[in-house]
């Protein structure tokens, strides 16, 4: 257990130093200070006085959290970008596959290294989700982006087999007792937060883009490899069914919408919409 930490505690120095020597350029680049650089280099110096300190007292789980809410707010600031840029053609498709690589670094670091039986042991339920929610909101907007160009897309259809995750609903037995029986079905469902609800419809949604532009095309050789297929569950090995996958996160997303969350006012016209797409294609 003790070399495992260590590994890590060395490890997570390296990181940070990279991440740190990227900010730096970032920086550089921006020509100004931005908010978000400047809190990712101050965790990074952080994380830096502690890993000087005697490594066998070095306290693993936080210099992991130190490196990344550091990461957070890096790859926002260059996400932002992105955004702002309308995510370029000629250079946004490894820039995505660059910042996905960084937000899987932490969840990879701690897998490779088996601390915990249970990964997100050491990183936390938040963060860990976090990290998912990131990469899974960067790749909708990406794909996003890529619906406004048809014949691209076509070549870049294995990205939409990407799907964003959410935390695997809570099972739920006699033993325990709910005084909101509404409440005890959003976290049967799997829905913990508005978070979870949104990755719900991004999901469906994305299918549904999947279906459209890219049901009949063969795979290729372009996607963008995010290397997280060891660090997240969502991975998917074979051909993803999008008008499957879709309409069973859709349909349940509009149930918890019109069910539970009726007094909330969640919109679901977009996806009885695309339901409807899906209904329609499938005959």
């Amino acid at each position: 257990m003790e070399a495992a930490v260590s590994s890590v505690v060395r490890r997570v120095e390296e990181l940070g130093d990279l991440a740190q020597a990227h900010i730096q350029q970032l920086s550089e680049a921006a020509g100004e200070d931005d908010h978000f650089l400047i809190r990712a280099s101050a965790a990074l110096e952080k994380l830096k006085l502690l890993c000087g300190e005697e490594k066998e007292g070095s306290n693993a789980s936080s210099l992991l959290e130190l490196y990344t809410q550091a990461i957070l707010d890096m790859t926002y600031f260059e996400e932002n970008k992105l955004v702002d840029d309308d995510f370029p053609e000629d250079s946004s498709s490894q820039k995505v596959k660059e910042l996905i690589s960084f937000l899987s670094e932490p969840e990879i670091l701690v897998k490779e290294n088996n601390i915990h039986p249970k990964h997100c042991d050491l990183l936390g339920d938040e963060l860990l989700e976090c990290l998912s929610w990131r990469r899974g909101a960067l790749l909708y907007m990406y794909c996003h982006s890529l619906t406004k160009r048809r014949e691209w897309l076509l070549r870049k259809s294995n990205l939409l087999k990407k799907m964003l995750n959410y935390r695997c609903p809570l099972q739920l037995n006699e033993g325990v007792s709910f005084q909101d029986l509404d409440t005890a079905k959003l976290l049967s469902a799997g829905i913990f937060s508005d978070i979870h609800l949104l990755a719900m419809m991004y999901s469906g949604e994305m299918c549904y883009w999947g279906l459209k532009h890219c049901a009949d095309q063969q795979p290729d050789n372009h996607e963008v490899d995010t290397g997280i297929s060891e660090a997240s569950c969502t991975a998917h090995k074979e051909p993803l069914d999008f008008r499957e996958v879709g309409e069973k996160i859709l349909k349940k997303y509009v149930s918890v919408c019109e069910g539970p969350l009726k007094e909330q006012e969640w919109n679901t016209t977009n996806a009885k919409q695309i339901l409807n797409f899906f209904q329609h294609r499938c005959n």
